[in-house]
């Protein structure tokens, strides 16, 4: 029993506290669970010991895999309303899983201290964009030709997957930039976040284990952190959206900016000191 605890229990503790802190983060922003998984997770794991780099990796590819139920979900909810975009899907699907498959095999190969730079790189262009483009004009009021549309998909794909992060995080504001409807940006957004998740889960269970990875890995997947962290999003977040329905929606915004302008800068000291 004693041989459990000691090894089991850390692990246990930090999937719990970071399923619970996701859970309330995603209902009171109305946030996808990656941006909010990925950080979480990633310092909660060195806490626990776990060096930075295997933490980063860890904290992607579980997040990938907590993605695919979540967007199951998340697209009949955004189908019945109307909200997805199937012809888009149809044209933007081979360009974005090869953007995936790019960045899932340069994870892999590069160090975790490369996809942390990635992921705060992009949390700060996410919050600044949350910051000062918030009631912006779009950049162009169309999106581009076939050739332009082939690399929005395939740069959301690679950045995603290296983030380990659905497709909302940087799919929703590229359209927003093109006049894209808001509602559909973000229903057929939850459509690229199975695009993404599934073949870069499948990618990292079966990829090689770090050796100072946290207890109940498979490949670079916590499957315990797994188990924990879907059923306490789902019970969790509806009480983040209670807190959230009592507060300012603008001070909501700037809240979720905040915590990325933190979590990113971390995470860049980190790679950088």
């Amino acid at each position: 029993m004693s041989d459990f605890l000691s090894q089991w229990l850390p692990t246990m503790i930090a999937m719990v506290l970071t399923g619970a802190f996701a859970g309330i983060l995603a209902g009171l922003l109305g946030v996808g669970g990656g941006i909010v998984i990925v950080p979480v997770l990633f310092f909660v794991l060195q806490h626990f010991g776990i060096s930075a780099a295997t933490a980063m990796l860890v904290a992607t590819a579980t997040s990938l895999l907590v993605i695919v139920p979540t967007s199951i979900s998340s697209v009949r909810a955004h189908h019945k309303r109307g909200n997805v975009d199937w012809a888009l899907l149809k044209r933007w699907w081979p360009f974005m899983v090869v953007g995936v498959i790019a960045g899932s095999a340069l994870a892999l190969k590069v160090k975790g201290e490369v996809t942390s730079a990635v992921f705060g790189v992009v949390a700060l262009l996410v919050a600044a964009n949350m910051l000062f483009r918030a009631k912006a004009a779009p950049i162009a009021q169309q999106l581009p030709g076939m050739a332009g549309q082939g690399l929005m998909a395939g740069t959301i794909g690679f950045f995603s997957v290296m983030m380990g992060v659905g497709g909302g995080t940087i799919g929703v504001p590229l359209l927003n930039a093109c006049n894209y409807p808001p509602h559909r940006a973000v229903g057929t957004a939850s459509c690229f976040g199975l695009l993404i998740s599934i073949p870069g889960a499948a990618a990292m269970l079966l990829a090689e284990t770090p050796a100072d990875a946290p207890q109940g890995m498979i490949g670079m997947v916590n499957l315990p952190g797994f188990l924990l962290i879907v059923p306490l999003t789902v019970l969790l977040a509806p009480v983040g959206a209670w807190i959230g329905s009592k507060l300012e929606p603008v001070m909501l915004k700037r809240v979720f900016a905040i915590f990325l302008c933190i979590s990113g800068g971390r995470m860049l000291m980190q790679v950088f000191a």
